[in-house]
């Protein structure tokens, strides 16, 4: 047993790094960039949804760094000859998917880099123009404008039909303002340069050729893994799920404080619906096909057939409805003004407990034809077992054979439950936490996909990951327990 135990604790390490893998590539892989994501909350939450300030661009380059998204992605990358080692470093997402295709079309990252530096060289000279207090025409100014977003267009591009109508239009705002500055001149005719010196020196069969990139211990999976230090991050082995894109606090401190209610739902639930169910199952077992089998039977799956949502609104518009019966109430877990001061444990039990029978309900009800369906039916086949008729012929009481002889044997579908029931402590119930408005962790999944944001569903997907592995642990044990001629040393 020790042996089994030690050997099932050691797959965990790599079975954790497995999971880990997964969830690391579904967060990288995710729709949307990271950054903008958090800007759009952040701004959204400032001031309505308007634009961001002209900090903008700092901002999204400081959280750039403390996200590790200017690293590497991995210890290794397999790219093709015709791809640089540093194209991770290109701060917009659209700008390094535009350099992409360029080098998909004509494979030389050396002449698309001079005609990418060129293009923000000529930006900046005309940013600089556009903030100076000397301009007086407006009608300039408007020209000058649409060709600064020309510019950004260009940045963008990688139509080679489209580039060209591009850099023809601001061909002729040089040529419709003479008294521009000769830098701003020159630069664009580097950037014609540049362009052309793309395609006359095409060297598409670079992509064709694989090349290994080694990157060391500074990437993204290792700093995601193991935490950095100049950040203050931990990593995922220490619990350091990195911070919402939403609200910018860390995700182990959100799922602390959304965890605790759903745990408390998923354990009840859970413990009521065995102590309920497994007495149930015993007792069809023993009166199979007589009136209290085939009454329960009707019972627990009319029960299962009904949707939770259904059963958690029928029961809001009979027993939480002042126009029809006020027993409990409709929404939360406590009193919206809170606990008073001076109440002791029993009272706010006693506070709290008019709106937590509802949800309890509802979470418990549907388990409870699976669960005795499956004790009752295990029973019937170890009642009919021989052990169980030599035990008869010996004559031990009814009591003893059913409880100390066939319900031990019976238990092994039961313990297999667990490895599907300690998942959902994690996820919760996504439906009614939402119509009871419980501050669990099925609220935060559904606001988080709502949202995209991907670093607590990551979480949410790694830390199921793992009950899952710990289920199965819990169960063969408890098997062990069960059946000591389970030998898993072998």
């Amino acid at each position: 047993m020790k042996i089994f135990i030690i050997r099932r604790l050691l797959l965990f390490f790599p079975t954790l790094i497995v999971i880990s893998l997964l969830a690391f590539i579904i967060s990288i892989n995710a729709p949307g960039d990271p950054l903008d994501i958090m800007m759009n909350a952040s701004s959204k939450s400032t001031d309505g949804g308007t634009s961001m300030n002209t900090n903008q661009a700092n901002t999204k380059d400081f959280w750039r760094k403390k996200l590790g998204l200017n690293l590497p992605l991995f210890y290794f990358g397999i790219k093709s000859l015709a791809e640089p080692d540093t194209l991770y470093k290109i701060f917009d997402n659209e700008e390094r998917i535009a350099l992409e295709r360029l080098l998909n079309r004509y494979g030389d990252w050396e002449y698309i880099q001079k005609y990418y530096h060129s293009i923000i060289t000529l930006s900046d000279t005309l940013s600089n123009l556009n903030n100076s207090k000397n301009i007086e025409d407006p009608n300039f100014k408007i020209d000058l404008s649409n060709t600064m977003n020309d510019i950004h267009i260009l940045k963008l591009s990688y139509d080679d039909f489209a580039i060209l109508n591009i850099i023809d239009r601001i061909n002729g705002f040089i040529k419709s303002y003479p008294q521009l500055p000769a830098t701003i001149k020159d630069q664009f005719q580097e950037l014609k340069i540049n362009y052309s010196s793309i395609k006359t020196n095409a060297a598409k069969w670079k992509n064709y050729i694989p090349s290994i990139t080694f990157h060391g211990f500074n990437n993204q999976y290792h700093r995601w893994l193991f935490g950095d230090a100049s950040t203050g991050t931990k990593g995922l082995i220490r619990g350091d799920f990195c911070i919402s894109y939403t609200t910018k606090q860390p995700i182990s401190e959100i799922i602390y404080r959304r965890l605790g209610w759903t745990m408390f739902f998923s354990l009840t639930s859970i413990i009521l619906a065995y102590c309920i169910s497994i007495p149930i199952g015993i007792k069809a077992a023993t009166k199979k096909g007589k009136l209290f089998d085939r009454f329960t039977s009707i019972i627990l799956f009319v029960l299962f057939s009904i949707p939770t949502f259904w059963m958690a609104t029928l029961l809001l518009m009979t027993l939480a409805n002042p126009d029809v019966i006020k027993l409990f109430k409709a929404s939360g877990v406590q009193p919206a003004e809170g606990f008073s001061t001076g109440m002791n444990l029993w009272d706010k039990i006693m506070a709290s407990f008019p709106y937590l029978v509802l949800p309890t309900i509802c979470y418990t009800y549907s388990s409870f034809a699976f669960i005795s369906r499956s004790m009752k039916v295990a029973m019937v086949e170890t009642l009919s077992l021989d052990f169980i008729r030599t035990a008869r012929a010996k004559g031990l009481q009814e009591h003893i054979i059913i409880y100390k002889h066939a319900f031990i044997n019976s238990l092994f579908p039961i313990i297999n439950l667990i490895a599907t029931l300690l998942p959902s402590i994690i996820s919760g119930s996504i439906i009614l936490e939402s119509i009871f408005s419980i501050p669990g962790m099925g609220t935060e999944t559904i606001a988080a996909i709502d949202a995209k944001n991907y670093p607590m569903i990551v979480a949410i997907f790694t830390l199921t990951g793992f009950l899952t592995i710990t289920g199965f642990l819990i169960s063969d044990i408890l098997f062990k327990i069960i059946d000591p001629r389970i030998d898993f040393d072998k």
